[in-house]
Parts: C-alpha cells; structure tokens; sequence
C-alpha cells in the first residue's frame, strides 16, 4: 500500500504541467504596493502586490498549472489595464514578468520567455 501511495504521488509531480513565472519586485517606489492579478486561459489563478525596493530587485516565483501542451494566453491585470501574451508549453515554460512606468506616467507591463530557469543573483 505504502509503494502504490508513492508511486502515486511520484507520478502526479512528474506529469503535473506547470508554467514557472517570475515577477520582479520593482526598484521604482511609484510601483510599491501595486497589485498585479495573473489569468491564464482566462480563469484567475493568482495575485501578486509587488513590493518596491532600493536595493536590486528581488523575484517572486510561482507555478501556474497548465490543461496541456500547447498555446496558452496569459494576462496581467494592473490597475485598470490588461496585458495579454501568448505563450507556449512547453518551449516557454518559463517566464518573468517586469513593471515599469515610463517618462509620462503610463504603466508597462514586460515579459520573457524562455525553455530553461532564469538565473537570478
């Protein structure tokens, strides 16, 4: 019993599908305190408040959990805008989100993608 509940549970965490998304913690004191909410395939799955700092920008790393393989729309929500990317399982599987305010004020909301971890120092 005790082998069947391992290897249950060894295959539940090797087939899971999960997008690995970063997003940076701004060094921009406009963005502290700024709540980011995260669609995938349209369906809410996660909140975000970014907490500015002085010093480098730190990261905050979730999973987001995928139906397949495949095309999948991601959406960042901040204040009243709405940002859409298309992004691809498994040859994007990760991915980091940045905020920025540009020279007139406006928010902008950036992301890579890419098949292996980012590296953060």
């Amino acid at each position: 019993m005790k082998k069947l509940l391992l290897l249950l549970i060894v295959l539940c965490t090797v087939s899971c599908k999960k997008y690995v998304v970063s997003f940076e913690q701004p060094t921009d004191m406009k963005l502290d305190n700024l709540k980011l909410e995260v669609f995938l395939d349209k369906e809410k799955v996660q909140d975000i408040n970014l907490k500015a700092t002085e010093a480098l920008p730190t990261y905050e790393t979730v999973s987001l959990s995928t139906s397949g393989e495949g095309k999948h729309l991601l959406q960042v929500k901040a204040k009243d805008t709405t940002f859409n990317f298309d992004v691809k399982y498994p040859e994007e599987k990760y991915i980091m989100v940045t905020t920025h305010i540009n020279n007139k004020g406006k928010l902008h909301v950036g992301i890579l993608k890419q098949n292996y971890k980012f590296r953060f120092r």
